[in-house]
């Protein structure tokens, strides 16, 4: 045990400086991008405002998660994702400020070139995290898989980066979006040659990817109990962030507001999740969340579209004023929303929050056998009957008094 207690205080400090560094970096690429110009439109304000809450769920997750469990790679991974973007990020555009600004005379210019291409890095995480979740113990049998697409990474990481570096050579290394120019320029044999790690990497990519949402899928059907709540909070947060995404492209990108704060929400939905299922926080309150989250989207869907088609009806077909129809729909609408709700979240409870729809229709057949009960006794057993399989206690017990 000594030293296992030995090490994790320099882990956690570890962690916390890696924490520290992403600040950092997510300050300097506010900073370049104020000093360059990028913050002149409401539409790159929006992208930066995203980036930073991305940035920050990412960082504070993967922080917490590995100062509280060090030997849990998943934390390790989510700071690795959210450090290789802000790399590739502020490396990039510290480049093409310096070469197209200042003509290469600041400093670390040349560095932040080397930097641009890490995004590739965080890519490479991204089955892993999927793999490995919640516990980092995916199981002997991934093994060498695992190995085999570790060393296609290190291939691809190893070509990119001396690729980088032969192309620093060149008068102008980086274009206006401060990618390194020529990483694809080589010599024939050696093209085919990256051509073909490129595509071993994909397609490793894509199988080890699909392969984990596999094999999570039938850990999740299997499951039960704590491990199950886990994969459901994951569950909540990739439908978040599907959400998200979908109304992201319905309103026409992030360009807007309605765009930027969906983008903002679903880029931070999925490493929360991941968070509360790592650290098995409040993992009751999953089933809940998860059937509110669906309930009062298809709410408002219905009640969008009930309102939408009265307000055709009525100023179309009935042939009524804008005015009177739009306010006929609305109260239609709210007359709905009472009945809709109800209704709506009976059916989503009994699909996704069983346990709480269970519960109650214990403690209604409960209810209404107590109207006919007259013996104590038979109303104490049914009691506590209907306590254990409502909320499944450790112990119930009664105490009438005398």
């Amino acid at each position: 045990m000594t030293p296992t207690l030995s090490r994790r205080p320099g882990l956690a400090t570890v962690a916390a400086l890696l924490g520290v560094l992403s600040l950092l970096l997510l300050v300097a690429t506010l900073v370049i991008a104020s000093v360059s110009g990028s913050l002149s439109s409401s539409g790159d304000i929006a992208n930066n405002v995203s980036w930073t809450v991305f940035v920050a769920a990412f960082t504070v997750v993967g922080v917490v998660v590995a100062r509280r469990q060090p030997r849990n790679p998943m934390g390790w991974l989510l700071i690795g994702v959210v450090l290789s973007l802000e790399a590739e990020n502020v490396g990039a555009n510290y480049a093409s400020y310096d070469y197209y600004n200042h003509h290469g005379s600041l400093p670390l210019g040349a560095v932040a070139a080397l930097l641009s291409p890490s995004a590739i890095y965080a890519f490479m995480l991204v089955p892993l995290i999927i793999l490995m979740f919640p516990d980092g113990r995916p199981g002997t049998r991934w093994r060498w898989p695992l190995r085999i697409y570790a060393s296609i990474c290190a291939l691809v990481s190893g070509g990119t980066l001396s690729n980088a570096v032969g192309s620093l050579s060149r008068r102008i290394p980086v274009d206006a979006s401060g990618a390194v120019v020529g990483l694809n320029d080589a010599k024939p044999g050696v093209a085919a040659a990256r051509v073909v790690v490129q595509v071993l990497f994909a397609l490793a990519f894509v199988a080890l990817a699909i392969a984990a949402v596999v094999y999570q899928t039938r850990r999740y059907r299997r499951a039960s109990g704590e491990r199950r709540q886990q994969l459901k909070s994951l569950e909540a947060g990739t439908g978040a962030l599907i959400v998200c995404f979908a109304v992201l492209f319905a309103s026409g990108g992030s360009s807007n507001v309605v765009g930027s704060v969906s983008f903002a929400v679903g880029l931070a939905a999925l490493p929360l999740s991941m968070g509360v299922g790592i650290l098995r926080y409040r993992l009751y309150e999953i089933d809940r969340l998860i059937s509110r989250t669906v309930s009062y989207a298809l709410l408002t869907g219905l009640l969008v579209g009930t309102f939408i088609g009265l307000v055709a009806l009525t100023t179309d077909t009935l042939a009524l004023s804008g005015r009177v129809g739009v306010a006929a729909s609305t109260l239609v609408a709210a007359a709905l929303f009472n009945p809709l709700r109800n209704r709506v979240q009976r059916l989503v409870d009994h699909r996704f929050n069983r346990a709480h729809y269970d519960a109650e229709a214990t403690v209604a057949a409960f209810t209404a056998r107590l109207r006919d009960a007259v013996e104590i006794d038979a109303i104490r057993s049914d009691l506590l009957d209907a306590v254990n399989r409502a909320v499944q206690p450790t112990h119930a017990s009664i105490w009438i008094k005398p």
